[in-house]
């Protein structure tokens, strides 16, 4: 797993073989960063990372100058993961946190203009509640953004809020886009 982009472009790692993750592969996480380059200025943004993993993804975000993450995964090896990966590139946007992501969501009471989910494939019932959570609570700012990354067996097209997706083999970026005046 890698870095793609950003001031740690082209920067390694290699989690421990013990941790549950799914890594996003670098042609779909390419992809994404390819349609958020276009619309948003990474350093004025905030980023809620849900099912974190190893953080590569809100890793990604920092390279590219976020400085307002906050980055939620259950697994106590991840966190940890995370949290001395940003130790040791000098990292101080990153907030990782041990959390169920779903009761996070309701408990979370601030806006941020990105959610990225990345849930595990295994709990594919739960993952069209990840939207409706997000709006219901309020989490995104106006014109914020909620992605929710699925494989390509589970549909997300007829929820309130889809705006669009982006296939990268079996891997599926939804988008839902919060917009007040629509």
């Amino acid at each position: 797993m890698r870095i793609i982009s950003g001031k740690f472009g082209g920067h390694r790692f290699h989690p421990p073989k013990k941790l549950p993750y799914r890594p996003t592969t670098d042609i779909a996480k390419s992809g994404l960063f390819n349609i958020l380059n276009n619309h948003w200025d990474y350093e004025d943004i905030s980023v809620l990372d849900l099912f974190s993993g190893t953080g590569m993804v809100s890793l990604e975000f920092a390279s590219r100058g976020c400085a307002n993450i906050t980055s939620v995964d259950l697994n106590f090896g991840c966190v940890k993961y995370l949290k001395d990966n940003t130790k040791k590139l000098d990292i101080k946007g990153i907030k990782a946190l041990k959390s169920d992501a779903f009761k996070f969501i309701t408990k979370f009471n601030k806006q941020v203009d990105i959610v990225f989910a990345s849930p595990p494939y295994a709990i594919e019932k739960d993952i069209p509640k990840l939207s409706d959570l997000v709006f219901e609570h309020n989490i995104l700012k106006p014109d914020g953004w909620c992605i929710v990354e699925t494989n390509d067996l589970v549909i997300l097209d007829e929820k309130p809020y889809f705006s669009f997706k982006r296939n990268y083999g079996s891997t599926v970026f939804n988008f839902f886009e919060w917009n007040p005046e629509k």
